[in-house]
């Protein structure tokens, strides 16, 4: 959404994450000189206070944090996305997975295989605390064509051709 000049945040607050989360998409908005609207959910009600106020707010875009509250409540998030006519992208793919946007995050997929390959060294004999600490290297860009479509969006075929995944 290049024309937005108000973005809003959905983000669970008080957690290391969301916060250092809050942080880089503060800086961020400020390099390119959008405007922000930070809502903290914690609750139901939150969410659906936070959706009546980015809409009065004419956010024209929606971000949504990561972490286990919004993650929990994917459902609703996406459904009052689509309700109040938001583009939203979200920091996980089950969003994008029942009905969201898009999404870019992270590979689960790839992190369990990490997992997997540290187990293995550490069954070996290895140290864990002699093993690095790793950050994702593979991230994975997933658009719902459906919601393209039901948002009346275009979307370039540039970034059609980057996606990882098209959801149809």
């Amino acid at each position: 959404m290049p024309q937005a000049t108000t973005v809003a945040v959905l983000v669970s607050p008080g957690t290391p994450d969301t916060e250092a989360e809050r942080r880089d998409i503060q800086a961020a908005a400020q390099a390119v000189g959008q405007q922000l609207v930070i809502l903290d959910v914690e609750s139901d009600r939150d969410i659906e206070a936070a959706f009546a106020t980015l809409v009065q707010r004419g956010a024209g875009a929606l971000l949504v944090g990561s972490g286990a509250f919004t993650n929990s409540h994917r459902e609703r998030i996406v459904a009052l996305a689509a309700h109040r006519a938001v583009p939203a992208i979200y920091g996980v793919r089950e969003f994008a997975a029942v009905g969201g946007l898009m999404s870019y995050a992270p590979s689960i997929t790839d992190a369990y295989r990490q997992v997997g390959i540290y187990a293995g060294r550490i069954l070996k004999g290895e140290k864990s605390a002699d093993l690095p600490v790793m950050q994702p290297i593979k991230f994975e860009f997933v658009i719902n064509l459906r919601t393209v479509k039901a948002l009346g969006l275009a979307v370039p075929d540039k970034l059609l051709a980057l996606a990882d995944e098209v959801i149809e």
